[in-house]
């Protein structure tokens, strides 16, 4: 923020800034009946199965304020947690948020991060009933957790693969990676310069992927309607090859993708091919995708492949069978788990 339009965050002290944030923050949902401004949110479900899942972002690890604007980091950081819920078939209601905020920001940016969640919840139906605020030695903090509801009998869990189930995707794989990859490549030919104009023409859906990402509630609702319950469902955060593996694992089984059915966007293909990168280990790898990867019966394959954006990338095997890919030339490749992990960082 300017200089000269800067409010310090000690001038309104944790309560006034918690009140100046979720002022005029209205419930939408019948089942959130206390949100903020008690000790505690209060939500009544009636016969519904409670869902909840917590994400918690830093500062240089999860993301560099450089390039990252504070609005979109919000608008991400409430989207990742709505994509969980759906991953388990389910609905978001209500999300808390917490932050660690460090001297540098001020009342004016925290509005900005707030505009972004606000904007997310607007767009889901989800209401903000609570959180918390405390100083920061080492930059922001942002955690958010997000309580949803689904029906007993449709929760998806990720060890319901069973042999021959199919292995489908919904969107394309790879585009949030590469935007990273396009934002990295911004930073570092910046660094140094008074006047700087990125090359960003032609990869605003790169951009967007990564700075914008969206939860596929559309596609849990096309399922619902096709009376489709997937056996395994995950959001695909981490990449495709370390999700899949997650749900062989705990399904006890394997699998065989095919290279060649792994949906990638035309802007993706070119970006690896400037980056001299491989395209099929950034989809595989490369992670935030926020799309949906699932499992359903054989019998499904009509029914599901009728659903627009869901593609059909394999099949569930005998765990004796391993995990791999198919090349488009007839290998098998060893799938590993080679996607996103902070604590390696």
């Amino acid at each position: 923020m300017e200089e000269n339009n800067r409010t310090e965050i000690a001038s309104l002290g944790e309560f006034g800034l918690i009140e100046r944030l979720t002022a005029e923050m209205p419930l939408v949902n019948k089942s959130s009946c206390k949100g903020v401004g008690d000790d505690a949110a209060v939500m009544h479900y009636g016969d519904k199965a409670t869902l909840v899942t917590t994400d918690l972002l830093l500062e240089g690890v999860h993301f560099d304020l450089t390039y990252v604007p504070l609005a979109h980091l919000g608008y991400k950081a409430a989207i990742v947690n709505f994509s969980d819920i759906y991953a388990m078939n389910g609905t978001p209601r209500q999300i808390t948020v917490s932050l660690g905020v460090s001297k540098r920001f001020s009342v004016e940016d925290m509005e900005q991060l707030y505009a972004g969640i606000r904007m997310a919840c607007a767009n889901y139906n989800v209401d903000i009933v609570g959180g918390d605020t405390t100083s920061s030695m080492t930059g922001l903090t942002i955690s958010i957790t997000c309580i949803g509801e689904a029906d007993d009998n449709k929760i998806v869990y990720r060890n319901g693969a069973k042999e021959n189930d199919l292995i489908c995707v919904s969107g394309d794989l790879g585009a949030a990676y590469m935007g990273l990859q396009l934002l990295e490549r911004e930073k570092v030919a910046f660094a140094g310069q008074t006047d700087f104009t990125p090359e960003f023409g032609g990869k605003e859906y790169l951009l967007e992927r990564q700075l914008k990402p969206e939860a596929r509630r559309d596609i849990i609702e096309a399922l619902d309607k096709a009376g489709i319950v997937p056996t395994a469902m995950m959001d695909i955060s981490d990449g495709l090859s370390s999700e899949l593996l997650h749900i062989c694992k705990q399904s006890n089984a394997g699998c065989r993708v095919y290279e060649e059915r792994i949906p990638i966007d035309y802007q993706t293909a070119i970006m690896a091919e400037e980056l001299n990168m491989n395209l099929v280990t950034a989809a595989l790898n490369g992670g935030e995708d926020y799309e949906l990867l699932f499992t359903v019966p054989l019998t499904m394959h009509d029914a599901v492949s009728a659903i627009p954006g869901v593609k059909v990338i394999g099949h569930i095997t005998a765990p004796s069978l391993g995990s791999y890919l198919l090349t488009r030339d007839g290998n098998e490749i060893l799938l590993r788990a080679q996607g996103w992990n902070s604590l390696n960082e």
